[in-house]
């Protein structure tokens, strides 16, 4: 019933949370979105954001995904039904309310496949030792990246959890210049070990890096 009713009188819903401010989830047209204050941040357009980006990565040898950032949980959805990836995903979120609403609202809870953890993703890459072929970067204090996840020691960390031939996918921000400084300073970070692919205003707004970690 509140899925029928949604086509005729959206309702939004809002919580408080210490780290983004207000969130808010809408029911309109069906479907339910995750929203701050000036941004979406999973089911809207965020995740056909991703989705691009995740098109042009090779999963197949994929057996181990990190997502820095998982938001509602909208582009664990993306993996598990739009690319039918089945194996392990650890998915880091800062933001307890966050992680309570994917559960409670998006239907996003552990299993034996997927690890939720709270905790800095600045702070996992720099202790973890687990490796992965794919680490999916999306890290948003609503429309702003935090600064630190550009620079030297965040972007080494992360290529060191990574194995060769692995793929980054890396959100890096929103209504950029083209050859920002934002991105400019993430190649250069990573360094001449990757092989990198840039997809500007995605979507009409996001700038996405696709780098794949080269074996040599």
């Amino acid at each position: 019933m509140k899925k029928i009713l949604s086509y005729i009188w959206p309702t939004t819903r809002r919580f408080s949370s210490k780290i983004n401010g207000t969130l808010e989830v809408t029911y309109s047209n069906g479907k339910k979105v995750l929203d701050t204050e000036n941004a979406n941040y999973s089911y809207g357009s965020l995740q056909k954001i991703l989705e691009i980006g995740l098109a042009r990565v090779t999963l197949k040898n994929t057996k181990n995904a990190l997502v820095l950032g998982m938001g509602g949980g909208s582009i664990i959805k993306s993996l598990r039904e739009t690319f039918e990836y089945k194996k392990n995903i650890v998915a880091i979120e800062i933001d307890p309310e966050i992680i309570k609403l994917a559960m409670e609202e998006f239907e996003i809870s552990p299993s034996e496949n997927l690890q939720i953890i709270e905790g800095d993703a600045f702070q996992y890459v720099k202790t973890s030792t687990e490796k992965f072929q794919l680490i999916i970067i999306d890290l948003f204090i609503d429309i702003k990246v935090p600064p630190i996840f550009y620079e030297k020691e965040f972007c080494r960390n992360t290529s060191q959890l990574l194995e060769k031939n692995g793929f980054i996918i890396f959100n890096v921000g929103v209504n950029l210049e083209k050859k920002s400084k934002n991105t400019e300073k993430i190649l250069t970070n990573f360094g001449s070990n990757f092989k990198f692919h840039i997809e500007e205003k995605v979507n009409g707004t996001n700038t996405l890096i696709i780098a794949q970690k080269l074996s040599a």
